[in-house]
């Protein structure tokens, strides 16, 4: 028996944890006296523990037992023990977030590996190594591209190549669940990235890359992939997989337990696989306007709540409507979001994708959504415009963007017993910045987007001026004209830059104090350590 990957902590709350693994055989999963056995996934083996019993306001050591043997921490490990550490009264005022998204893994090929740069989570492990416990971050959230199915390592291409025994599928991506699960194992493997994920309780949520870039961009993007012969199996993988790896964990005990689609992949007796299938089926389908799997969650922090949005799966494009929720999913945000909102300190909402993009290329967005809709050759040369620039962020959306401005508003204006600020975390754009949020009218709360990418990767050096250039303020007046002109709505919030743009692997944190919040980001210079990129108070 051996565990292949994990241990990894997810939702935590006052007296409970859970922890996901994954083992080379069935196997029998005790960590603090908690046991479950492993369910199957086309002969892969996963359990989900949930530890109960635990105190308010305690930190627990933990090892990992399969079938009776300690398999974690492991045996020549550097690192600390992994802990649990749950919520409770003494801890209820304080809140501190780790975030960033696009994770590329280590390529082990030294030429990728230098343009790549160092890893920000990497280099945030380490440090954590020498930091006492109290110092930890309490949340580590991953904001979409946790694996890149679409954009392999030379390494995994390699073992692709000589693994694959059909023809059917790109020769440069993971089509079927058993790529999918190589490439996790792949991703998330290495020895500083398994250790800060066993001991930080981890949010995750999907973008494109988890199953292919420009996903759900629109709904001729959507009828194009249908016709590929390897597309249903790649989406099925896709989904299936990031339910087992990432969606299950981001759900509490009572939830697992209240939802028969989410409870029934943890059930031991056979192959969970047509289950999963189902499901992915029903989350990629659109039906009178809705999706049939919610993907969004909510985590109550003490004080604090952090609300994910779906804004990639969760779109519905068919039947002439474009928007980034369904209306029934976005209500069920609106009521996480104003539940008990009174008692909060701090509202955070993640979404993969900003709401609020640098002002030049937020108009372009929404430009180029008024363009496709008028159909002809002006519809098309919009659509391969969309889906070349990926144009499809949340002012592509104009009607969502509206909505969840106007949600953000409300919530910041609820007054001197509401939240002290609302931030919205994102990733995705491949540049770090945070942008202040103004209303017509003034508001109670400071808004601010706060957007952390990539943690590992890079993007053309042609880029950067293109991103500095959306912040232009003589630019963004231009091109608001030019979409007010073409028939765009006035927008229900204006933003300015408060800090960036940034440029390179950067990791962010977000620390709630009582009513006092600040925002760090940190990129590691030559010799792996963090430094402050740029700091600043919200609240």
């Amino acid at each position: 028996m051996a565990l292949m990957l994990g241990p990894i902590l997810r939702h935590v709350d006052e007296t409970s944890a859970l922890l996901w693994v994954q083992t080379d055989t069935p196997a029998k999963i005790e960590i603090c006296g908690c046991r479950t056995q492993t369910f199957e996934v086309l002969d892969h083996h996963y359990a989900l523990v949930e530890v109960s019993g635990l105190a308010p306001d305690s930190t627990t050591e933990y090892q990992v037992l399969v079938d009776g043997v300690v398999e974690w921490p492991l045996a020549d490990s550097g690192f600390p023990p992994s802990v649990i550490r749950t919520r409770g009264p003494a801890s209820a005022h304080r809140h501190r977030f780790v975030f960033g998204s696009c994770r590329y893994p280590k390529a082990e090929d030294p030429q990728v590996d230098v343009e790549l740069g160092l890893d920000a989570l990497d280099r945030y492990a380490v440090r954590m190594r020498n930091l006492p416990v109290s110092d930890w971050p309490d949340t580590l959230i991953l904001l979409g591209d946790q694996v890149y199915a679409d954009e392999l390592t030379p390494q995994v291409k390699e073992k692709l190549a000589s693994s694959r025994s059909s023809a059917v599928g790109p020769s440069d991506e993971v089509v079927g669940f058993e790529e999918y699960e190589g490439l996790y194992r792949h991703t998330w493997g290495d020895p500083e990235i398994r250790w800060i994920m066993s001991t930080v309780p981890t949010a995750m949520i999907f973008d494109d890359h988890d199953i292919r870039d420009d996903w759900n961009t629109s709904d001729v993007w959507r009828r194009e992939m249908d016709t590929l012969p390897w597309w249903r199996q790649r989406i099925r993988a896709g989904l299936a997989s990031y339910i087992v790896y990432q969606h299950l964990g981001n759900l509490s005990p009572a939830e697992l337990a209240a939802s028969d689609d989410f409870h029934r992949v943890l059930e031991s007796d056979g192959d969970r696989w047509p289950h999963l299938v189902d499901l992915a089926d029903r989350a990629d389908a659109e039906t009178d306007g809705v999706k049939g799997v919610r993907f969004g969650f909510r985590w109550d922090l003490g004080a604090s709540r952090l609300v994910m949005l779906d804004s990639r799966n969760g779109r519905i494009l068919s039947g002439g409507a474009r928007k980034m929720l369904s209306d029934i999913e976005f209500d069920w945000v609106e009521q996480q979001v104003a539940d008990d909102v009174e008692s909060l300190d701090h509202l955070v909402l993640g979404s993969s994708l900003p709401w609020l993009l640098p002002p030049v290329l937020s108009d372009a967005e929404t430009l180029d959504e008024i363009g496709a809709r008028r159909g002809g050759r002006i519809g098309r040369v919009a659509e391969r415009i969309r889906q070349g620039a990926d144009l499809e962020h949340w002012p592509a959306f104009f009607a969502s963007f509206t909505r969840l401005s106007r949600m953000i508003r409300g919530v910041a204006d609820s007054g001197s017993h509401g939240p002290s600020s609302v931030t919205v975390l994102s990733g995705d754009v491949h540049h770090s910045y945070a942008a202040r949020a103004d209303f017509p009218e003034p508001v109670g709360a400071p808004v601010y987007q706060l957007v952390c990418s990539p943690v590992h990767n890079a993007i053309p050096s042609y880029m950067e001026p293109v991103f500095r250039l959306g912040w232009s303020s003589r630019l963004a007046t231009l091109v608001r004209r030019c979409a007010r002109w073409c028939g765009s709505p006035d927008l229900p919030v204006t933003w300015h830059n408060a800090l960036g743009p940034l440029f390179g692997n950067t990791i962010a944190t977000l620390a709630l104090d009582g009513r006092h919040a600040t925002v760090v980001f940190e990129q590691p210079d030559p010799d792996g350590a963090l430094q402050v990129a740029g700091r600043l108070p919200i609240s």
